[in-house]
């Protein structure tokens, strides 16, 4: 018996071949080198892992309809997007005028 992985063969198309290459060469740079974009990512990966506490909290079915449509047409998850605004409320980044 033949305990050897098989390893599959793909056929690169010109586009992937020349990323390929340039990958393989270092040619590739990061299309983030904004500074502040960066540090925006880096933000919410940070956000993202650092959960610690679970909260329970009564909303009107109307506004979490809102909230979840407002999340898909994001690409989040709707609990993400509560979390998000919460945060950037607690960190001075987001003002609320009443």
């Amino acid at each position: 018996m033949n305990n050897k992985k098989q390893v599959p063969s793909y056929q690169l198309d010109a586009e992937e071949k020349e990323i390929l290459q340039a990958f393989e060469k270092g040619n590739l740079k990061s299309n983030l080198e904004d500074r502040k974009e960066l540090k925006t990512i880096e933000e919410a990966a940070r956000n993202t892992i650092t959960k610690n506490r679970r909260i329970n909290i009564r909303l009107p079915d109307a506004d979490i309809k809102r909230i979840k449509k407002k999340a898909a047409e994001s690409g989040i998850p709707y609990q993400t997007l509560i979390g998000s605004i919460l945060h950037q409320y607690a960190s001075g980044k987001l003002t609320v005028t009443i």
